[in-house]
């Protein structure tokens, strides 16, 4: 089966399909098969400043931040129309490149095209002007303006591409500014399939520019001084880097980094029903999201219980091919990423950790880059286990005094992306929650609402995505301050 895109052998650049400068190409391997499913051109750096420039070109020359928002917003409702228009070819590239299960795939597009009717509608109530009378050292009105940050290069990993990439592309486009998206080489098919809906509905040139690159044309981008801003979505490692580089010359930067999120189980939750509530998130990408539980702290009374529990919900899962309507979690995105987490998997065994379920290749299958969900017991929090994020399906099981001692473990961690508290007590909850050190917390499961906002405390990032919050970082404060008021300015009435 081929991948649904028009254009492999070709970039979007300054809205033409254009050929890349080097004759390399990026074979992408469908996980279950180990078999090549599609062959795209590897952006070179020349590849890079060139989409540099044509998105510099669009911004300090073309019309797209002097249009009003209103004009904005539909080219923004006319790109969500059209991706849920395509919403079954992205279905049917996602499980072939990072192993998601089609059946999630399917339900979890459409509702993609969403976000870019979001920030569409933000351009008739987003405060993009405010209004101060008689500011403190003169003039008679000072106007607060939000003015588009300028280029963004917007960098997407590989396990929910065609997802993040809209809560990047979507409010820059709306603040004004012009985008470069850098596709990551495991998954570059979302790319394509925006690329090919900015030129179907007539987007003007150079707005959105799509490449494929490695880590080093990437760098490129980063470092490239006709960008403005980075966003990017990726691991801490990288992250760190990338702020490194962005401080040199005071470029803004939004970073959306790793995790090791926290599931504290309370005393008053059954705890069969909170095994339930914690295995389907964890099979859900095969374990590769950031905000994942992977440590689910309990007291030491109820330890054993929920580990038993655990382990028997994950044995029940079927490991398969994600286009089987029978497989309850699909494999890993590449040999790569398997390597890794059979490599976290080796050193905990060999450490003394029990291993309670899982942790091996599943006898059935003899290709693919499968792994069993894996359950680790009577994990130490300082334990690399728990240290690290091995973003695949491990979980550790981690036994507290109590809930205080509980907390504490949850929040002793470098990251603060996401945690859960599960009990029968909403206020107990909020409570709880209020003591949490992370970004999200959820309530009896794995939760998130990027439309109200995401991201993480220490070092799972910078700044957050999705809402108000996530147009944000696309906008750059003015203050004017005049002595009269413009003609769109309309007086105060006087009471």
């Amino acid at each position: 089966m081929s991948a649904p895109i028009q254009h492999p052998e070709s970039l979007y650049i300054g809205g033409k399909w254009v050929g890349a400068s080097g004759r390399s190409v990026i074979e992408v391997l469908a996980p279950a098969t180990e078999q090549v499913y599609m062959r795209v051109a590897d952006a070179q750096e020349a590849d890079i400043d060139r989409a540099v420039q044509a998105a510099r070109l669009a911004f300090d020359e073309g019309p797209w931040p002097h249009m009003r928002h209103s004009e904005r917003a539909a080219y923004l409702s006319a790109m969500g129309r059209k991706l849920t228009e395509r919403a079954q070819d992205v279905a049917q590239i996602w499980p072939n490149e990072m192993g998601i299960l089609h059946s999630i795939a399917k339900a979890f597009v459409g509702t993609i095209g969403g976000v870019y009717e979001y920030y569409a509608g933000l351009a008739e109530t987003f405060p993009f002007e405010e209004r101060f009378d008689r500011p403190t050292w003169g003039g008679e009105v000072a106007l607060l303006v939000r003015e588009p940050v300028g280029v963004v290069g917007a960098i997407v990993p590989w396990n929910a591409a065609i997802n993040i990439m809209a809560y990047k592309i979507a409010p820059a486009m709306l603040a004004g500014c012009t985008v470069v998206l850098k596709s990551s080489p495991e998954s570059p098919g979302a790319g394509y399939i925006m690329a090919e809906i900015a030129e179907s509905i007539g987007l003007p040139p150079g707005v959105l520019n799509v490449v494929t690159a490695d880590r080093g044309s990437s760098e490129r981008l980063v470092k490239h001084p006709g960008v403005d801003k980075i966003t990017f979505t990726g691991s801490a490692a990288v992250g760190k880097r990338i702020a490194a580089i962005c401080a040199e010359r005071v470029a803004r930067v939004t970073l959306e980094l790793g995790g090791k999120s926290a599931g504290v189980v309370l005393d008053d939750v059954d705890l069969e029903a909170a095994a339930k509530a914690i295995v389907g998130p964890a099979c859900a990408l095969t374990g590769q999201i950031c905000s994942a539980l992977s440590r689910i702290i309990v007291t030491r009374s109820r330890h054993d219980e929920l580990v038993d529990a655990l382990s028997e919900a994950f044995k029940a899962v079927r490991v398969g091919d994600p286009f089987d309507p029978q497989s309850g979690i699909g494999p890993l995105a590449t040999g790569r990423q398997r390597e890794r987490v059979e490599h976290f998997i080796g050193r905990a065994v060999a450490d003394g950790v029990r291993l309670a379920a899982g942790g091996r290749r599943p006898a059935h299958l003899d290709r693919g880059f499968f792994i069993e969900p894996t359950v680790f017991a009577n994990v130490d929090n300082n334990a690399e286990i728990a240290r690290e994020e091995v973003f695949g399906p491990v979980i550790c099981v981690i036994a507290a005094r109590d809930e205080d001692h509980a907390v504490e473990l949850a929040n002793d961690t470098i990251y603060g992306l996401n945690n859960s508290v599960f009990t029968n007590d909403p206020d107990r909850a909020y409570a709880v929650a209020r003591r949490l050190r992370s970004g999200t917390v959820g309530h009896n499961a794995w939760r998130s609402d990027m439309s109200i906002g995401f991201g993480g405390f220490k070092q799972s990032g910078i700044g957050r995505e999705g809402g108000w919050d996530g147009l944000r970082p696309f906008l750059e404060g003015k203050t004017i301050i005049l002595d009269g008021l413009p003609s769109h300015v309309t007086p105060r009435v006087k009471q």
